[in-house]
């Protein structure tokens, strides 16, 4: 037995070596995809399930991979993660107008969309109403990672933005309820009830949510870190923190961690920058493994009888389900046509759909191939359609927002024994600081501009020194001051000299204020 040992220690260690090899190198590819499709407009996730394809047992890697419960335990993971940095980078003045009427197209919406959808599954295609309600609940919900990669490439106005990312937050928790019931033995239970689970379960979501999300971000901005390295870690473990306790709790999880980051977010905390691109690394990383290990499920050659099922249902989907669901959940709010168009067509399915359909894979649920067959082709041909077309659909319309003055980028770091922040600012192209005399700031008492950075160069400036874009400067600010000396210099970064008469002077004018410098 030791000779035996001895034997195969080697061999562990060579494939975990074959292993890390193939996927840095999967990653690298990933990586370079992500320039690719963005110069081409198509979505990265269909590169990265091609990548999955293109190793799997049809491609040229030979991979056979059939394990479903393990991608959906994968899949769960990184949808977390996914969500975790979506809910980072969704900023609450922008999301609060949208709250009402995004809850209701993620609960009203869905209904209307499950019905419509299965009964074109049910009548058009033949399939029982079971596997026809399962395919109505796995393609109603709209994904977070395509929203969110989508929105950010597209300016449009603040509540189009702050519906669809609230809605794909939200209508997570639905859509895994209704589905976990479709596939349960025995019948299906009745409406009403469903509709109770439904609103319990993201009620508890909510609230954990938030409580975590809260505690959370009082304790980062009280206890200062001995390394700033640990605040992203940091955030991001709160984040998994909400989602396990709602899960734990029979709650929803997925609501529980997008409103916990939402929260972490918007909070200001120190290191923020370095905090969000981690956040950033980590959710392409989640994307990444997530939609090659479902390219890698798929099996190409037994998708051919298929894939006008698919069509044909996600055309209906597309053009009636989606549409008919936003006019009726948004009907009480009188939101524009032109803004309902842009909705309906908007609403992007992407890895959500596919990890979903393999929920009834693991419960043997009767057809449950073709079930996830026919979501896999709809995803990724509804995908190819709407997203590159949604800024030309924006443009058309005429919704796309000219881009304003462009928002400062500012790092806090505590300093503890000083009862004071250290404030990085860095002005961008588009800031309307460019040209502001120091003195112009008219920073709050207990602030001061210690220190401006400028083509490499470092110097103590004067309060007539001119700011310009590409300077960083280094603020010091008591804590007491410290959120107001965030809020005035965001608003002149906003509305240059003259932000105290366009209304943004952000507390840091009247008589307890002072020039920087003096």
């Amino acid at each position: 037995m030791p000779g035996l040992a001895r034997r195969e220690q080697p061999l562990t260690v060579h494939h975990l070596n074959q292993l890390l090899l193939v996927c840095s190198l999967v990653l690298l590819v990933a990586v370079a995809a992500v320039r690719i499709s963005s110069r081409s407009g198509l979505p990265s996730l269909l590169v990265y399930l091609g990548i999955g394809i293109a190793m799997g047992q049809d491609g040229v890697g030979d991979v056979h991979f059939n394990n479903a419960e393990l991608t959906q335990v994968i899949g769960y993971a990184a949808l977390v993660v996914i969500l975790a940095e979506g809910g980072l980078g969704t900023k609450w003045k922008e999301i609060k107008p949208a709250l009402p009427a995004a809850t209701s197209l993620a609960l009203v919406g869905i209904a209307v969309s499950v019905g419509v959808t299965a009964t074109a599954a049910h009548y058009l295609i033949g399939l029982e109403w079971r596997q026809a309600l399962i395919i109505g609940a796995v393609v109603s919900s709209t994904d977070a990672a395509a929203v969110f990669s989508v929105l950010r490439k597209v300016p449009l106005p603040a509540r189009v933005t702050g519906i669809l990312e609230a809605e794909s937050g939200f209508n997570d928790a639905p859509v895994v309820i209704l589905v976990v019931a479709f596939c349960t033995a025995g019948p299906v239970e009745h409406w009403y009830v469903l509709l109770g689970e439904i609103t319990l379960e993201l009620a508890i979501g909510a609230a954990i949510g938030l409580a975590v999300g809260w505690l959370g971000s009082w304790g980062l901005r009280h206890v200062a870190l001995p390394a700033s390295g640990l605040y992203p870690i940091a955030v991001m473990a709160i984040a998994v923190t909400a989602y396990a306790a709602g899960a734990l709790a029979h709650g929803s999880g997925f609501l529980a961690v997008y409103l916990a980051a939402m929260m972490l977010g918007n909070a200001k905390l120190p290191h923020w920058p370095a905090t969000r691109g981690f956040a950033e690394g980590l959710g392409w990383i989640a994307q990444i493994g997530m939609f090659v290990l479902l390219g890698l499920l798929v099996t190409p050659h037994d998708m051919g009888d298929d894939i006008v099922p698919a069509l044909v249902i996600g055309l209906v989907l597309t053009m009636v389900a989606r549409p008919l669901s936003v006019v009726v959940s948004l009907l009480p709010f009188r939101i524009p046509w032109q803004e309902q168009t842009l909705l309906s067509w908007a609403g992007l399915r992407g890895a959500v759909p596919i990890i979903l359909a393999t929920i009834p894979m693991v419960s043997g649920i009767t057809e449950s191939r073709r079930i996830f067959n026919i979501v896999f082709v709809l995803v990724v041909a509804y995908t190819l359609i709407q997203g590159p077309t949604l800024p030309w659909l924006a443009r058309k319309l005429r919704l796309g927002e000219s881009e304003g003055a462009a928002d400062l980028g500012i790092e806090s770091a505590p300093l503890e024994r000083l009862r004071g922040h250290l404030l990085s600012v860095a002005i961008p192209k588009g800031s309307r600081m460019h040209g502001v005399e120091v003195a112009e700031l008219r920073m709050p008492s207990g602030a001061a501009v210690t220190l401006v950075v400028r083509d490499g160069t470092s110097f103590v400036p004067l309060p007539t020194t001119v700011l310009r874009r590409g300077d960083e400067l280094l603020v010091v600010a008591t804590d007491p001051v410290r959120d107001a000396a965030e809020r005035r210099l965001r608003a002149v970064g906003q509305g240059g000299k003259l932000a105290g008469w366009l209304g943004l002077a952000g507390n840091g004018t009247g008589p307890h204020s002072r020039h920087s410098g003096q």
